[in-house]
């Protein structure tokens, strides 16, 4: 294959970052730390590092984020609940087997958190605020999955309200009518699967076909046509493909060297682009987009939950009577 991924200097790159957190700690920062706390773990536990970060001390982190006002989970202590952070302090604590740690009482505050968000028309807000998008959906989905309490009351306006955002181009928007993104179109496209719902995906061809062309000519993938590729792209792009049965419409070997050469070999820690700065984020997605490509030694990721298979596993998929 094209390069090596360098394993030991992203780990203590991740390691570093919570170490000597130079913009975790920060105040304008703070509403990242549940997000980097997941990006961080999920880099490690894809890299067979996942002992690095002491189980009890990440979830009692965890729990000091739930907001006492509502039951879901902040970005830090003393944050208001959003779905964003709810999700990611679910899937830490799913990744260290930990969701039954939370007392009947906070589950069930939390979960109607998480229903109390869904809006008439079937999508979701972020939180109390009202900003509508279809991350919050998929947000609301996987965490009623890995709670074991999703409704076909909740999935079934979702998918519809799902479907109705996409596009003429076979792609999908945040909300209904607005522009094509390929991230949205993870999130839609995960909806459809998690809820097993993927036969009712219309386009599918069209949007197979608006995903393959995103891949431009030095391997990397874009986000919408005539943008620069980005790395987080390896994700959003190849994973929604992977969910359509569909890896093999880009040149994964060129998108290989293309996520290895935004690797900072000396400090650890993967960028958007060649020569850029790094980031926990990029480094995360760059990583998962090595393991749907079939990378040598990582673990194999779950293209749905963006989790490692031998997690998702143990999840009870829905609709939990077949």
């Amino acid at each position: 294959m094209s390069g090596e991924l360098f394993v030991e200097a992203h780990v203590n790159y991740v390691k570093d970052l919570f170490r000597h957190p130079s913009y975790l700690i920060h105040f304008m920062a703070d509403h990242l730390k549940m997000n980097a706390l997941y990006w961080g773990l999920g880099t490690l536990f894809l890299v067979h590092h996942k002992e690095e970060f002491p189980r009890d001390e990440v979830i009692k982190f965890v729990l000091t984020c739930i907001d006492d006002s509502n039951g879901g989970f902040g970005a830090a202590p003393n944050h208001d609940a959003h779905m964003l952070s709810t999700l990611s302090a679910l899937q830490v604590l799913k990744m260290f087997d930990a969701i039954d740690i939370l007392s009947k009482e906070q589950k069930t505050k939390l979960v109607e958190f998480i229903k109390s968000m869904q809006l008439s028309d079937g999508s979701f807000q972020g939180d109390q605020f009202g900003e509508v998008d279809t991350r919050f959906v998929y947000n609301a989905i996987q965490c009623l999955i890995l709670l074991e309490e999703l409704t076909p009351e909740i999935a079934d306006p979702a998918v519809e309200w799902i479907i109705r955002c996409q596009n003429f181009d076979g792609c999908f928007g945040m909300v209904p009518g607005s522009e094509s993104h390929a991230a949205q179109a993870f999130t839609c496209v995960g909806v459809l699967a998690m809820t097993n719902s993927l036969d009712k995906l219309p386009k599918k061809e069209l949007l197979e076909w608006w995903l393959s062309d995103r891949q431009v000519d030095n391997g990397g993938l874009n986000g919408r046509p005539e943008k620069l590729p980005d790395v987080c792209y390896s994700w959003w792009v190849l994973s929604t493909l992977a969910m359509l049965g569909k890896l093999n419409y880009i040149d994964g070997v060129k998108l290989e060297k293309f996520i290895l050469d935004c690797q900072d070999s000396d400090k650890g820690g993967i960028s958007d682009r060649k020569d850029k700065e790094v980031d926990v984020y990029h480094t995360y997605f760059g990583i998962c987009g090595l393991s749907l490509l079939g990378y040598k030694n990582l673990e194999r990721i779950d293209p749905i939950y963006c989790l490692p298979y031998n997690i998702t596993a143990t999840i009870k998929k829905y609709p939990y009577n077949e």
